[in-house]
């Protein structure tokens, strides 16, 4: 009896002490990790799991896709189709059980609602990202002030507090799309700088002594063609999905179609935290060990 009920509890036990970092680069497309020099997400890759073929939601939009990502679920359910929501649009409406004008429930608030004492992180470089998620889950939300300084605080916090949950959104990928050109040595620049940024939050996850118990997601809202973004071409819709660390397989390129609202799940499976009903992703266990 006792070892069937080991059986039982196994999954449940294998993910619970995990810390997850997710870092999410506005307007990362496979094309820039594929072109530019990436040492550290090319040692992301050889060391987890990954798919350059994961996709983003209609429209490839930044609030759509960013929304998608922390509320498990396409816009068809949460209602935020492009980068002109604002709160006030719901105010009278309701979702998944929640009280009149509450957001659709994000990763940050189960993660909250099922560690009442753990310490959850946001930090982000657009103002609008902060508008997605609720006011009264992060232990920490800041809106910081570039690229570096945003890298620098959440590095910062890591190597102090290792939090259970953080979540880091970056945006000078997407500035350089639109000023440059997707595909020009300036983007392709720009996804240089953030693969330094990404090795500074790695090396802060090291210095916080939790580096054997993080699993590290790196992923994008959406691509880009040209100087923009918003349709539905292969360039906009595809975007990277890179998972390394505890319990993940190595150099493995997932077969699984990826789709954005499926990282809320992931995460959720990795923290062992509950999803919410109304969600519809998946968590992507071809990954996992």
């Amino acid at each position: 009896m006792r070892y069937l009920l080991l059986l039982v509890f196994l999954p449940c036990l294998a993910f619970a002490q995990t810390h997850v970092v997710v870092i999410g680069l506005d307007g990362l497309s496979p094309d820039g990790i594929q072109n530019a020099p990436t040492p550290v997400l090319d040692s992301l890759m050889e060391n987890g799991s990954y798919s350059m073929t994961a996709k983003a939601v209609y429209p490839s939009s930044s609030s759509p896709n960013w929304a998608a990502m922390i509320t498990g679920t396409s816009p068809a359910h949460n209602e935020i189709w492009s980068n002109d929501w604002k709160r006030a649009d719901i105010a009278d409406k309701t979702y998944c059980g929640g009280a009149k004008g509450q957001l659709f429930p994000t990763i940050f608030r189960a993660v909250r609602e099922q560690n009442k004492n753990a310490r959850i992180a946001c930090f982000y470089d657009w103002d609008d990202f902060g508008r997605l998620l609720e006011d009264d889950v992060c232990t920490v939300k800041v809106d910081g002030k570039g690229e570096d300084d945003t890298a620098d605080q959440a590095a910062n916090y890591i190597a102090a507090n290792a939090p259970l949950f953080t979540f880091v959104h970056l945006d000078h990928v997407d500035h350089a799309g639109h000023d440059a050109g997707h595909g020009t040595p300036a983007y392709y620049q720009s996804v240089s700088k953030a693969d330094s940024l990404i090795g500074k939050i790695l090396d802060a996850i090291r210095a916080s002594g939790q580096a054997d118990q993080t699993t590290v997601i790196i992923t994008a809202d959406h691509g880009g063609v040209g100087k923009g973004h918003g349709g539905h071409s292969a360039a906009e819709m595809n975007i990277p999905w890179i998972i390394s660390g505890k319990g993940i397989r190595k150099n493995h390129e997932l077969s699984t179609p990826v789709d954005t609202f499926d990282t809320a799940v992931t995460v959720a499976k990795l923290l062992n935290v509950k999803p919410f009903e109304c969600w519809t992703g998946k968590a992507i266990v071809e990954a996992l060990n």
